[in-house]
């Protein structure tokens, strides 16, 4: 279908309005006392100096709407899954954005209902999986039910917990959802392909708005609706891609997974609650240490370049092996390890 003429023009005018509803709602919630203007200078998470509103969410949402609902009436397809899902994990989010503020264990609890009334009713299934224990133990509904919930929980938090720097997250999506689009290309996957191409869409033009310079942010909305979008679109690209390892789909995400993993058990140790934030994640010590070589104007944005391109780095050998079972474990592994070593050596730089 990506090839079809109605389609790519299709696309084509919605990357036109796409872009213009971004803009409109930059304008339009930039203004001084907005309520999604971000103001906070003093939270652990904030390296910006001056209010930006939280607004790349919504304008993500309206361009996703418009999608679906053209979508509907030009292919006759209903998709539904996406809608839904992402449309719940937005509002979730947006609620912070608005300044409602609501404890982290109801957020969580919140999630954890919305996502499995989205599994349950749209039958969110994982296949295809390379170990052996693993394979058997999904095989009991319950179990695979909570194995994907906690997939999207890790995924989607990750999403959230990263989205700290311009560019940092819309990049990342960038690189993972870019990967899953030649992949279905390669399948033919038709309607998958088109749903993953008008997210890169939808990212790039925020990322038109949030980088160098930042004139919007994504916001708690918009990095949990393109946190759980990206869950969908690798499992069902798992699901219908039985000859490429699942362990290279986990690759995929294993930043944004192992840095909610790490950071849990990290707090736990310093006798921290897990669920608040601090000023010791991976890129904030990443921003810390290019600040220290006082070279560079704006480390905002370079540490999103630094970041990105390590993990883009590191990607590229599990995206030539993807077929070998036995080599993506390996290097799964491997950069969990790389991770914890990383972050370790920077952690200690840092506090000199």
């Amino acid at each position: 279908m990506i090839n079809n003429f109605t389609t790519l023009n299709f696309l084509i005018v919605f990357s036109l309005v796409s872009f213009f509803i971004t803009f409109l709602v930059q304008k339009i919630f930039n203004k001084k006392n907005g309520i999604l203007l971000d103001s906070d200078f003093l939270k652990p998470q904030a390296f910006h100096k001056t209010p930006i509103a939280r607004s790349g969410g919504l304008a993500s949402i309206i361009s996703l709407i418009i999608f679906f609902t053209a979508y509907f009436f030009i292919f006759k397809i209903i998709l539904l899954d996406y809608l839904i899902i992402g449309a719940s994990m937005f509002c979730i989010g947006f609620l912070d954005d608005m300044k409602i503020k609501i404890k982290p264990k109801i957020r969580l609890l919140m999630m954890v209902i919305f996502l499995l009334i989205g599994i349950i009713l749209f039958s969110v299934n994982l296949k295809n999986i390379d170990l052996i224990f693993l394979e058997l133990i999904l095989e009991s509904k319950f179990l695979n039910i909570s194995f994907i919930l906690l997939c999207f929980l890790f995924i989607i938090n990750g999403a959230n917990l990263i989205d700290g720097f311009n560019g940092l997250i819309s990049i990342h999506l960038i690189i993972v959802n870019s990967i899953l689009f030649f992949i279905n290309l390669e399948n033919e996957n038709s309607e998958l392909l088109t749903i993953i191409f008008v997210q890169i869409i939808i990212l790039i033009t925020f990322l038109l708005f949030n980088f160098p310079k930042a004139k919007i942010f994504l916001g708690d909305g918009g990095s949990y609706l393109f946190g759980a979008l990206t869950v969908l679109n690798i499992i069902k690209t798992n699901n219908s891609n039985d000859e490429i390892s699942s362990f290279f789909f986990c690759i995929l995400v294993f930043y944004l997974f192992f840095e909610v993993f790490f950071s849990f058990f990290r707090k736990i140790y310093l006798n921290k609650s897990p669920l608040k934030p601090d000023s010791n994640h991976l890129h904030m010590l990443t921003f810390r240490w290019l600040d220290k070589f006082k070279k560079f104007k704006d480390c905002n944005y370079l540490n999103s370049i630094l970041i990105n391109l390590i993990f883009l780095l590191l990607l590229l050998p599990s995206v030539y092996f993807r077929h070998n079972s036995l080599f993506c474990k390996y290097w799964f592994f491997s950069l969990l390890a790389f991770y914890i070593i990383f972050y370790l050596r920077l952690y200690s730089f840092t506090k000199k």
